[in-house]
């Protein structure tokens, strides 16, 4: 009789162990970003209307510096495997110069309403963009969706039409969104923290406020890059209010002995792994497809995350500078073998138009150096030692993983961390920047994502 206490006492106490494991949350992070010390007075929590304006004068001294650039000669038959060849640059920045009509492009960013609200002492600056038209008695569903770096708000300018007005794109209109697409605070329009610290979880704890002020109780969430920890955080911090979280990237901090042994042998014993024919074929040769990679193309990431103000303040001074860098992240990450081509193949998949829309965004913010700046309050505490990168996240969740990718996350590695995964799609093309690449493709997925959690929720 002892023993049978003993053994239901130990069952009750395992249970209550790991349902409260996995039920942790990430704590909210209220924070102070603002210059100085925190006010007593109660945050202005108003909304106000923003339009993207620049000023002759800035203009004016951005042609000036154009004009007075220095171009270093490249090595011959040197492509983009030194980085943006600078032979290409030139054409980028005559057409800059000579073709490029700025203004006209302001009117392209006003086309969507777009406000400013303070949070946590700065200033956030989102797109708000409602359906046209919404059948009757259907309701919109409130997505957030965060960029990257070096992404801006605009890579969801061809994306966000699709998805507030899918019938008329042939989508159907059994799912119809009101999209909600802040800038990261430190990129684009939305004020740089003043205090250091500022890391992915205070982003989602902002974006959270933001999304709880704009009156959205419960809400979906999509993001690549930074925005795939931004939005898994904010799955994190509020579970029971984030109904889904579509990702186009997924970052894996944690390796474990299951994750080296599926590198050793996922090759050859793919099925002991969950691995699947397509997984094999984007992650092996491991050394060529991981490690290498790894090493040639993550160096950025290393500066960023130690010095960014360094070369930041150079980037922050030189538009052709910043052009530079930027674009080379626009080729490489697109597709590697872009790398192989004199233009970089910069406008195989963008045009020049939007390419420089993204660059001017950074350089009329003077926003480069702050934006930078977050791979360090992300990293410099080490990678997989923060709490976020411990927990699991119990949100349904949808993956769009495109074929050229930096690197490929298997679905066997993500459903460690994204436990209730709903949709992992292999894409059929497509790079980093997904929802300025392929709009359509992307839209698509988010689209049956929500279909399957809508209908999940339907039987609960």
């Amino acid at each position: 009789m002892l023993l049978e206490v003993f053994l239901v006492l130990g069952t009750i106490l395992i249970y209550f162990f790991f349902s409260k494991k996995n039920e942790e949350t990430l704590p909210f992070k209220d924070g102070w970003w603002g210059r100085g010390q925190k006010p007593v007075t109660k945050e202005d929590s108003s909304i106000r209307p923003f339009k993207v304006e620049t000023a002759e004068e800035e203009l004016s001294d951005l042609f000036r510096r154009l004009d007075q650039a220095r171009f270093t000669e490249p090595l011959e038959n040197s492509c983009f495997h030194y980085g943006t060849n600078s032979m290409h640059l030139k054409k980028v920045v005559s057409y800059w110069k000579n073709q490029f009509n700025w203004k006209k492009q302001v009117e392209v960013l006003n086309k969507y309403p777009q406000f400013k609200t303070k949070i946590q002492g700065i200033d956030i600056h989102f797109v708000h963009v409602k359906p046209p038209l919404l059948p009757e008695g259907q309701a919109a569903k409130p997505l957030l969706m965060v960029h990257g770096w070096p992404g801006s708000f605009y890579e969801f300018y061809k994306i966000i039409p699709l998805l507030t007005d899918p019938a008329s794109h042939g989508l159907g209109d059994e799912h119809i969104f009101e999209v909600i697409c802040p800038s990261i605070p430190g990129y684009g329009f939305s004020e740089a923290p003043h205090k250091q610290d500022f890391n992915s979880v205070s982003a989602a704890s902002v974006f959270y406020e933001l999304m709880l002020r704009l009156g959205f109780n419960e809400f979906y969430t999509q993001g690549g890059d930074a925005g795939c920890l931004i939005c898994t955080n904010l799955a994190q911090i509020a579970p029971s209010h984030v109904k889904g979280l579509h990702l186009n990237m997924v970052l894996v901090s944690k390796l474990g002995l299951s994750h080296l042994l599926s590198i050793l042998l996922g090759q050859y014993f793919p099925g002991l792994f969950g691995f699947q024919d397509e997984d094999v074929r984007r992650m092996f040769p491991f050394l060529k497809k991981w490690l290498y990679k790894i090493l040639s193309e993550f160096g950025y990431a290393h500066i960023q995350a130690t010095k960014p103000d360094t070369v930041g303040c150079g980037l922050n001074d030189s538009p052709v500078g910043l052009a530079a860098y930027i674009l080379e992240k626009f080729s490489s990450w697109t597709d590697m073998e872009f790398q192989n081509l004199e233009d970089g193949g910069l406008e195989r998949k963008f045009s020049l138009d939007d390419l420089l829309t993204n660059i001017m965004i950074y350089w009329v913010s003077g926003c480069i150096v702050s934006s930078m700046r977050f791979y360090k309050e992300n990293l410099q505490k080490g990678i997989g030692t923060q709490k976020h990168d411990k927990l699991t996240v119990q949100v349904p969740t949808g993956i769009a993983a495109f074929p050229n990718e930096i690197l490929h996350i298997p679905q066997a590695w993500a459903k460690k961390k994204y436990t209730n995964l709903v949709s992992f799609h292999f894409m059929p093309r497509g790079g980093h920047f997904a929802a300025l690449e392929e709009p359509e493709l992307l839209a698509k997925d988010i689209l049956q994502f929500v279909d399957k959690v809508e209908k999940d929720l339907q039987y609960l």
